[in-house]
């Protein structure tokens, strides 16, 4: 049993990583400002081990007397996505990197921190090259400059860290999010019975959000042989472009028409496979299939006919 610290727990990610870990014996507690999800924790509250604090990261002494009651920090808390860090540059700086700065300050040998990052960072990717823990970082973004440079302070300043580059994750959660990509071509399917692709050809590595969680678990279980080190987290098999991902959602989803348009570029440069056999030779292999989360995926936004708030 394990003490943990989750910034931005209630989150995409975070609120179902919380439910795992407390399902798993562990003492949890959030921070988080529940800006965009009041209820995503609702399910947490009955939890003798759960305790959110509806609070700010920045403070740094309230990150101070909380890091150092807890053995794992995970954070989690950022404005994410490039749209919305182009919006409120300040907070972006000031959430995704100034936070971290103070973690790295504040962190003892005794916390061990699980940094979650983007492969966004890898920008452009070659032709026909897998990018793996050794490629160079070329973030486009404001969003993946803050996450890149927050990776470099955790690697450089904590002793004992893991840090993940993560694949577009998809799939459901407590905080559901409609603006990623799988996400946001099912819930466009559904709606609109039509998806309209620019640059099709584009390319991206994708993961459902219960093999993020089930990695970070693994981490932990295995935090020694795994530790001071950066790893890329995706489903190996979820390497493809849009056009193709359209494809699947439309042999589910038979009513779906595919238009491509090539006199308009996409906004998202990003374009890239990801090699993640760092971390499958270390022994975790992401499971969840993109048919499955597809399929996962047109069932809620069929029947669940509550409004998706995004961050922007």
């Amino acid at each position: 049993m394990s003490k943990i610290l989750i910034t931005g727990g209630a989150g995409y990610i975070g609120s179902m990583l919380c439910t795992k870990l407390l399902e798993e014996g562990h003492i949890v507690t959030v921070v988080d400002l529940l800006k965009y999800d009041k209820g995503s924790l609702n399910h947490l509250y009955f939890h003798k081990n759960f305790k959110l604090i509806c609070d700010d990261i920045r403070k740094v002494s309230l990150m101070k007397k909380l890091i150092k009651q807890h053995d794992f920090i995970i954070p989690l808390a950022a404005l994410v996505g490039a749209p919305l860090c182009k919006k409120f540059k300040k907070d972006a700086l000031s959430t995704n990197l100034g936070s971290i700065k103070t973690l790295c300050n504040l962190a003892t040998k005794k916390n061990k921190v699980i940094y979650l990052t983007t492969n966004s960072g890898y920008g452009i990717g070659e032709k026909n090259k897998y990018c793996d823990e050794k490629s160079p970082l070329k973030p486009i973004s404001l969003y993946g400059r803050t996450k890149c440079d927050g990776e470099d302070l955790v690697r450089s300043k904590i002793k004992n860290h893991v840090c993940f580059r993560l694949a577009t994750v998809f799939g459901h959660s407590y905080r559901m999010r409609s603006d990623l990509l799988v996400n946001n071509f099912v819930y466009t399917a559904i709606k609109k019975k039509k998806l309209t692709l620019f640059e099709p050809h584009f390319r991206r590595n994708f993961i459902h959000v219960r093999d993020v969680v089930n990695a970070i678990i693994f981490t932990m279980k295995n935090f020694n042989r795994l530790k001071d080190n950066v790893y890329n987290l995706g489903l190996s098999s979820a390497n493809i472009s849009k056009i193709m991902l359209a494809r699947k959602i439309q042999k589910q989803y038979k009513k779906l028409r595919i238009k491509i348009v090539t006199n308009r570029k996409d906004p998202d440069k990003r374009d890239y496979f990801v090699s993640n056999k760092k971390i499958e030779k270390k022994g975790f292999k992401a499971q969840i299939s993109l048919e499955d989360g597809i399929s996962e995926l047109i069932q809620i936004f069929t029947n669940d006919k509550n409004k998706v708030i995004n961050n922007y």
